[in-house]
């Protein structure tokens, strides 16, 4: 709640900033609900680019979430009705939560518990955007840096995920893979490339990852 009320203030008040309405900057939060997309989103909009235009930033901002509807195929299988939702509300903070579920969910709740996140998560960010949106049409202040709300997010999110862990290993790879991509393809092209190098390795190293797990 703390992570998607603050920057879905930061995202609210860029909107208002580059000239959205409270309405189109609310609505943006409700359906299109990509946090990092919708900075990018903003600039956009604003700047009259065209529908070929945003679907392919589109695409390739949230290329990501392709990896993360993989890994948790298995994980909704018994989804129902529910499943087009929580698939809808699979962000990277959720995605964070659904995919480390606590060991004291039992197997039969973890649906429900998954789905209860997934709508908390997504109430949280809209009301943070609405929030955002009347704070920066009622009061006028400089909004450079609030863009780094959404580093700051990540890190925090990656930060807990170390904590909460004792194996590294697999963050570390992906660590490792992003550097090693970055320096290849550089800050505009390395995303994809990147993913695509963490899936690789983490299906190599999965024999031995979870071999020494389950010691």
């Amino acid at each position: 709640m703390s992570g998607y009320i603050v920057l879905g203030i930061a995202y609210g008040v860029l909107a208002r900033d580059m000239g959205l309405t409270t309405a189109q900057g609310a609505g943006m939060s409700v359906i299109v609900y990509a946090g990092s997309l919708q900075f990018v989103l903003i600039s956009l909009l604003s700047g009259g680019a065209s529908l070929l235009t945003v679907a392919l930033t589109s695409l390739l901002v949230n290329a990501r979430h392709l990896f993360y509807g993989i890994s948790m195929i298995e994980g909704y299988r018994d989804a129902g009705k529910a499943k087009p939702y929580m698939i809808f509300t699979l962000t990277d903070e959720t995605y964070s939560l659904v995919c480390s579920v606590p060991d004291d969910v039992p197997k039969e709740k973890r649906i429900p518990y998954c789905l209860f996140v997934s709508a908390f998560d997504h109430c949280w960010w809209v009301a943070g955007g609405v929030i955002g949106c009347l704070l920066g049409s009622a009061v006028n202040f400089s909004t450079e840096g609030l863009d780094f709300a959404l580093t700051a997010l990540f890190i925090s999110v990656m930060t807990g995920q170390w904590l909460d862990h004792k194996d590294h290993r697999p963050a570390l790879t992906g660590v490792a893979a992003s550097l090693v991509c970055l320096m290849i393809f550089g800050p505009d092209a390395f995303l994809i490339p990147s993913m695509i190098a963490i899936a690789a390795l983490l299906l190599i190293l999965r024999p031995f990852i979870e071999g020494r797990a389950a010691e």
